[in-house]
């Protein structure tokens, strides 16, 4: 019988195997992380976050804006903005722009909180800190004692970080946020535990009597290999939805998660289509323009929320939306603007362009915005969400046409503005709209437009 003899080519893949390999490979990757993958293993996550409630008995804070999609919207308490990589070795920064004071109040009310959010890359046990015991830590001094997880932070790093207090209390501080307020509203230091699917869930709420517990957790449960899959299972399944989601938002999968689930991959991005776009049609009830504290006429509103052009409207109305309009067509009254800037990163930088027109046309309009007699008078600014676009003209009218007590003065300021005076500023914004989530392009227009400024 003749034998064979193996030769090179028989061991090594030709150039079109390995295109086909690595084809496999990316049919292979997309097929697992499908939307419906996706989908269930939310679901999965969500129960986990609805165990570590009924276990620690405090209410649920969503870290935005991933963590949404793991509370059911009958049970979020609140909103939370810290990015992921807030914490990491060497990443050590006081954020002006996620001060988070929201949740003092809710702390204080509630005993501590629980703050959910998920990671593509894995977390374990080794982040508890309620087994780490130590002395009451107290607020009330100059400098308070920081406390960390000692199988995690080591000894130089805890020492890097603790020569880095005194300066964010004095970055917090220089923003002029009004301390004492908030230290009413708790009564006890607060003190972060970690929290994973790994570890162990008491049967029944627990009592901390030296601090307010902030249960940090994680509903990821660990993958090999990230995020890719483990039996469908996808860790960090909420994230990076513009990749998957197809405009989905966590409120429309929580209401319509039956329909969902019950359709075919293949029909789900026109059945989610269909069911953003219903959502959006639907009235929007009891959205009210909120203030921007200490002032008394400026407002941040949502488009839904804006009421339709009236010319004999007190108020001073500028919407800024997503879709791009020529500037002849933005006054769409004496009283109001309908500023068409772009979706998103292009929105923002068109936002640097636009600001001329639009702190002219507040200028303008400031006999009416000093008129004693006119006690109705509001300065109210609208954009899709509430939280970008309308949150940099906020920003950019407090620091040309506000004094420090709040007081609208007229004409436009030509001070010396500079990024510290920017900070204090939005620090206003921070404290009287927690859910403010300005965009890094959004606030570099507005820095460079009012540093840029002629003086």
């Amino acid at each position: 019988m003749p034998t064979s003899t193996t030769t090179t080519a028989d061991l090594i893949f030709s150039d079109q195997a390995n295109h086909n390999f690595s084809k496999t490979l990316g049919e292979l990757k997309r097929s697992t992380l499908s939307i419906h993958n996706r989908l269930r293993s939310i679901e999965e996550d969500a129960a986990f976050a609805k165990r570590v409630r009924a276990a620690y008995g405090r209410p649920l804070i969503a870290n935005e804006r991933c963590g949404s999609w793991y509370i059911d919207p009958e049970e979020k308490a609140g909103s939370a903005y810290f990015k992921s990589t807030d914490g990491h070795t060497g990443v050590w920064k006081f954020s002006s722009r996620r001060l988070n004071l929201n949740l003092v109040e809710t702390i204080g009310k509630n005993d501590g909180c629980i703050i959910i959010d998920s990671t593509r890359r894995g977390k374990n046990d080794t982040h508890m800190v309620q087994r780490y015991k130590s002395g009451p830590v107290s607020y009330r001094t100059p400098l308070p004692r920081f406390i960390h997880p000692p199988q995690v932070v080591s000894n130089t790093e805890h020492a890097q970080i603790f020569s880095l207090l005194q300066s964010f209390e004095k970055a917090l501080k220089s923003l002029g946020v009004p301390l004492d307020v908030y230290k009413k509203q708790i009564s006890k230091p607060l003190r972060p535990i970690w929290v994973t699917p790994d570890s162990d869930i008491a049967s029944s709420p627990l009592v901390f009597e030296d601090f307010h517990p902030v249960i940090c957790c994680t509903v990821s449960r660990r993958v090999a290999g990230g995020e890719f899959s483990e039996g469908g299972y996808i860790q960090g399944a909420g994230d990076d939805t513009e990749n998957w989601a197809h405009g989905l938002t966590p409120r429309v999968f929580w209401a319509n998660r039956e329909s969902l689930f019950s359709t075919p991959e293949a029909d789900l991005p026109d059945l989610i289509s269909a069911l953003v776009k219903k959502a959006a049609a639907e009235p929007v009830v009891g959205i009210l323009p909120k203030l921007v504290e200490p002032t008394y006429i400026l407002f941040v509103n949502r488009i839904s929320g804006v009421a339709p052009i009236e010319e004999s409207s007190s108020d001073l109305t500028i919407v800024l939306r997503s879709t791009i309009t020529e500037e002849a067509a933005w006054e769409t009254s004496t009283t109001r603007l309908d500023v068409g800037l772009g979706p998103h990163k292009l929105g923002s930088r068109n936002l640097r362009a636009a600001l001329p027109f639009l702190v002219g046309f507040v200028e303008k309009n400031t006999p009416r915005l000093l008129d004693s007699t006119n006690s109705g008078r509001r300065i109210i600014i609208a954009c899709e969400t509430a939280k970008d676009l309308a949150i940099g003209l906020a920003l950019t009218l407090l620091c040309l046409f506000f004094d420090g007590n709040g007081t609208f003065v007229g004409s436009a300021s030509r001070r010396n503005i500079d990024k510290s005076f920017i900070r204090s500023r939005l620090g206003w914004i921070s404290t009287s709209m927690p859910d403010a989530n300005p965009s890094r392009a959004t606030l570099q227009s507005v820095n460079s437009f009012l540093m840029e400024r002629p003086k």
